[in-house]
């Protein structure tokens, strides 16, 4: 509401900023309004896109659909909304790379917001074990090692879980999920305390990670016939 209100100030004293400019230099303004419906048809066609951005921020605003502080991601690039301005919305990535977008793109394509209704995020690592290695005993340790991380969600409807994915060439794909609260303070941090976890229950159970192999084998030259 306080972005609305000042996006509609700014532009109202803009304009009329500029009739009293006009006035106090001397110009009769009523001698524009033979060229206003002219001048109007050329800037409605002009400014068509800018004019586009204008309503679209307004309409963003005014639907809450998107909030600052949001986690976004708008044509493959995911950030949290910093600003949303009467042209454009300013997101900014984890790595701090900034993007520009225009308003009328949010209205047009499909927006993804990770924290509109829910801000907790769902999160995955798939790791592979050796054929052979007991899934239903190691699927309960490692379910208590995330639960350890304070970090990883707890709860029944947010709780981890492992599934056995795929039956891979090499091993067997065991792929994790667990939910993070706060995805805006770093997710790849967590994705490494989760990884180092795993990988100890691995180390202590003595379960191997398997990993291709290749043999090579010398193979003898063709025999060739004596020359006569």
């Amino acid at each position: 509401l306080r972005k609305i209100a000042a996006n509609a100030t700014r532009a109202l004293l803009l304009f009329v900023g500029l009739l009293m400019a006009l006035s106090a230099a001397g110009i009769d303004l009523t001698a524009l309004s033979v060229f206003g419906g002219a001048i109007g048809v050329g800037l409605g066609f002009g400014l068509q896109k800018l004019a586009s951005n204008y309503v679209s921020g307004f309409v963003v605003l005014a639907e809450r659909s998107l909030r600052i502080g949001d986690l976004v991601k708008v044509d493959n690039f995911e950030g949290r909304i910093t600003d949303i301005n009467t042209r454009a919305t300013i997101i900014r990535a984890a790595n701090g790379r900034e993007s520009i977008v225009p308003n009328e793109l949010l209205i047009t394509q499909r927006v993804e917001n990770a924290s509109q209704t829910d801000p907790s995020l769902q999160l995955s690592t798939v790791v592979q074990v050796a054929y052979g290695t007991d899934i239903l005993s190691l699927r309960p340790k490692l379910l208590d090692a995330l639960g350890s991380i304070e970090r990883v969600m707890k709860d029944e409807k947010h709780r981890a879980v492992v599934h056995l994915s795929n039956f891979a060439a090499d091993g067997l794909e065991l792929t994790v999920w667990y939910w993070v609260p706060d995805p805006l303070n770093g997710q790849s941090n967590l994705r490494s305390e989760v990884n180092l976890a795993i990988l100890a229950v691995l180390d202590a159970e003595g379960i191997e990670i398997p990993f291709p192999q290749r043999v090579l084998r010398r193979v003898p030259p063709a025999h060739k016939p004596p020359s006569a």
